[in-house]
């Protein structure tokens, strides 16, 4: 048997632009998706602190020490520049590796630049 759970988290970082006229994504910065373990292309869900909005997309790129959080297309309609977000990636974990697994958490501060890391378990 598998079981979902949180495998990397970036939490209360600041929206910093909307694009809505762009292919769907969520641009990043390279030194978040590094220091959360997020691979370009890879799938996210996004938490808007501020109107409740709860969605799926998927990260690109974005230019590196910018600290770049840019919701694209549709995601642009549900999130204002300075919204705090929480990004987060899940994974399958089977039950063996279950003792073995943890959850990078990405602490950040009102520049989206990475404060802390730390580490979860189940």
């Amino acid at each position: 048997m598998y079981r979902r759970f949180l495998r990397a988290k970036i939490h209360r970082a600041h929206i910093t632009g909307c694009e809505l006229y762009y292919e769907g994504s969520l641009t990043l910065d390279p030194d978040l998706m590094e220091a959360a373990g997020l691979c370009p292309l890879e799938a996210v869900w996004i938490y808007n602190l501020a109107n409740g909005a709860r969605f799926e997309t998927y990260v690109i790129q974005g230019r590196r020490g910018s600290g770049e959080v840019v919701l694209n297309g549709a995601a642009a309609r549900l999130g204002e520049v300075g919204d705090e977000v929480i990004i987060a990636a899940y994974a399958w974990v089977s039950e063996e590796e279950i003792p073995r697994f943890s959850a990078r958490l990405v602490y950040v501060d009102e520049k989206n630049r990475v404060r802390e890391i730390r580490e979860a378990r189940p």
